[in-house]
């Protein structure tokens, strides 16, 4: 039973990964690599310049996730600490998949170096994955209001309906949150772990902090794609919010084959090649380079942790 567990969601990731490659076999059978280059030469510098602008800002937005969470815990660890294990928990995790190699593991060796308990790990892991699906609320929300009939560019690969009074739901939810923070509601007990409401001042910059992230990430596409049929930065980063959110219940890897399938039937008012340029771009910025760095960060990390570990 325990083999079962372990590898389901792996078998699960790799399925979606599959079947997605596959849709996207038939939506691309007639694109050729000479047309996917022409794209991505076609990006120009200045475009390069503000994709890499817009990812520093989404990471710096997950660093903002760490901080808060320190700070509900009322713990201090040094700022550049706390980025570079926000840094390297992101990277892994983006690449491999939170369901298969979860940041709560790079998170706990780091932050009990630095005198967490196990519990407190658990509590800022809670604390940051929350954060995150807030601000995923809070501009799906702001998105639908704005572009109401969003959903309905993708009803042919995904089961998802919604509307401005969908948005209006979703924002009432992110307030039913600052209210719980206002009254200081009684804690959520999950087994021996007490997860407190923040303090009101932690909440309002969460709200800050957390859409930030997703707008930079969002933007790294936005910028490399031309502006030839582009239907603007509200349309991509509804699109983005809907394709991150699929990858992550997909549980594949990297998101890959599942973001490039729903942006490319999200925006089919675009050359698919011009699509996939920038997806390679955000895969490029947003994931290769942080993750070839990450595995440098935690093979330094491991090795003075050795090295202590051997001090007489």
């Amino acid at each position: 039973m325990n083999y079962i567990k372990r590898y389901f969601w792996a078998v699960v990731g790799v399925a979606a990964v599959a079947f997605s490659i596959w849709l996207l076999y038939h939506e691309l059978r007639g694109l050729s690599l000479d047309e996917l280059w022409e794209s991505l030469a076609a990006i120009s510098v200045h475009a390069w310049m503000l994709s890499i602008a817009a990812t520093l800002l989404a990471y710096a937005a997950l660093a903002g996730y760490d901080h808060l969470a320190l700070l509900h815990l009322q713990r201090e660890v040094g700022w550049l600490y706390m980025t570079i294990c926000s840094f390297t928990t992101y990277a892994l995790s983006h690449n491999i998949g939170a369901s298969v190699f979860s940041g709560s593991v790079v998170r706990y060796r780091a932050y009990t170096a630095k005198g967490l308990s196990a519990a407190e790990v658990g509590v800022l892991v809670a604390f940051c994955s929350f954060t995150f699906a807030l601000g995923t609320l809070m501009l799906t929300g702001i998105v639908l209001i704005i572009e109401p009939e969003l959903t309905e560019r993708f009803v042919e690969v995904l089961p998802v309906s919604a509307s401005s009074a969908t948005g209006v739901m979703l924002l009432a939810l992110v307030g039913l949150y600052v209210l719980g923070s206002a009254l200081k509601l009684r804690p959520l007990k999950l087994g021996k772990i007490e997860v407190h409401y923040p303090k009101l001042h932690i909440v309002g910059r969460q709200l800050l902090i957390a859409p930030l992230e997703l707008i930079g990430a969002a933007a790294i596409i936005y910028f490399a794609l031309p502006e030839a049929g582009n239907p603007g930065f509200v349309i991509v980063l509804g699109i983005f919010l809907i394709s991150f959110s699929a990858a992550l219940l997909s549980h594949a890897p990297g998101g890959l084959g599942v973001l490039e399938l729903v942006f490319i039937t999200g925006l089919s008012e675009m050359d698919p090649a011009d699509v996939l340029a920038a997806l390679l771009v955000f895969r490029l910025l947003y994931l290769i380079i942080p993750f070839a760095l990450a595995l440098f960060v935690v093979l330094g990390f491991e090795r003075s942790q050795l090295a202590h570990d051997q001090e007489p």
